[in-house]
């Protein structure tokens, strides 16, 4: 190196300060070569230890490029102050390109920053029924930006995570079971013990309705033409429709069987001074 300088005729201190560039910038591209082995390295073993840890495998990848990423911009940081640039104005140049950019893609950030939150806290679990975002379906995929759902009618929707996790998530399965609750009239002139009877009679031939928590019947309100009957049980959660869907026409059936009626809704009008002639002479239509 310094034989080759001489040959270029190059004067002292312009040599002493080519040199020590040289060393610099052999020792930024030495600490970028090792930089970049060693973040990798960092960041794959983030990510196993997230997967051990049994964190979702698309959130474990996020987070590895995440930590990737800022251990990356830390080395070029690194590898410019070694050369000599200053990294002052770098920095500062990077804070309000990241607060443009934050600024830009708020609503973005914030739908990953839920989705994050979602994964790890795992409120609903691929294929449960759920309310989220005032949309009910089934679960059919999270990721970091949207959760998609499969509407009881069998449509896709796609539901950012900023509206799931910023409103109420109401989950139909995670407990395992649910209640269903059915209400029935009966006529005044009807025996409503025999109506109850004729409901635990069905209560008891369904296994599908469990016995706890137990099931029951019970007089609700007095109607304007009917005694109101609540009727309430609980099943397994796949069990829910066909065991209420079974026990409404079960009810139907036994009522008929007993004699027990399900009156219509009745409204009796009275029309008050009417005139007597009217009332004796009506108006007869014309030929």
């Amino acid at each position: 190196m310094i034989d080759f300088l001489d040959r270029l005729h190059i004067d002292h201190a312009m040599r002493e300060l080519i040199l020590a560039y040289a060393i610099r910038i052999g020792l930024a591209i030495l600490l970028l070569g090792v930089g970049f082995w060693i973040a990798a390295r960092v960041a794959n073993v983030g990510r196993r230890a997230l997967e051990r840890a049994r964190v979702d495998v698309t959130l474990a990848l996020f987070l590895r490029n995440v930590i990737y990423g800022v251990l990356l911009a830390l080395l070029f940081i690194q590898v410019l102050g070694t050369v000599g640039i200053p990294t002052a104005s770098f920095i500062a140049a990077i804070g309000a390109a990241g607060l443009a950019i934050g600024l830009a893609l708020n609503s973005s950030l914030s739908n990953l920053a839920w989705g994050v939150l979602l994964i790890l806290f795992r409120p609903f679990r691929v294929g449960d029924f759920v309310t989220v975002g005032g949309v009910d379906g089934t679960v059919e995929s999270i990721n970091l930006m949207h959760t998609y759902l499969i509407t009881p009618d069998n449509r896709q929707a796609v539901v950012p995570n900023a509206k799931v996790g910023g409103d109420a998530i109401i989950n139909y399965n995670v407990r395992g079971k649910r209640r269903f609750e059915l209400k029935v009239g009966i006529g005044y002139g009807d025996d409503i013990g025999k109506a109850m009877q004729v409901v635990r009679d069905l209560f008891a031939a369904d296994p599908r309705v469990l016995k706890d928590p137990a099931p029951g019947v019970w007089t609700e309100s007095l109607g304007d033409s009917s005694v109101n009957l609540v009727i309430r049980g609980w099943t397994a959660v796949a069990d829910l429709w066909e065991t209420q869907t079974t026990l409404l026409r079960g009810i139907k059936e036994g009522f008929d069987a007993n004699g027990i009626t399900i009156p219509y809704p009745q409204s009796e009008i009275r029309v008050v001074g009417a005139a007597p002639d009217a009332e004796r002479h009506p108006v007869q239509p014309p030929n």
